[in-house]
């Protein structure tokens, strides 16, 4: 996807904390906390510059996924 090159973090954790924020509805410090539960020591200003990084990127390359639908024909 982005090159992660020069990032503290593996691209999965990034990729992660990204994702399930967009996704679903919780806060930065919620995220913290969860990440923290699976052994991942980040702060929540930094899940904010991954969201405000890499978030228009994903939202970009995913967007043909959303449009492709069920075809009506069948």
């Amino acid at each position: 996807m982005t090159d992660f090159k020069w990032r503290h973090f593996q691209g999965d954790v990034i990729l992660w904390a990204v994702r399930w924020y967009c996704r679903y509805p919780i806060s930065y410090r919620d995220l913290e906390e969860m990440l923290a539960e699976r052994g991942i020591s980040v702060d929540h200003t930094t899940i904010y510059r991954w969201v405000q990084c890499y978030a228009p990127e994903m939202e970009k390359r995913l967007r043909w996924f959303w449009r492709r639908g069920f075809d009506p024909s069948w």
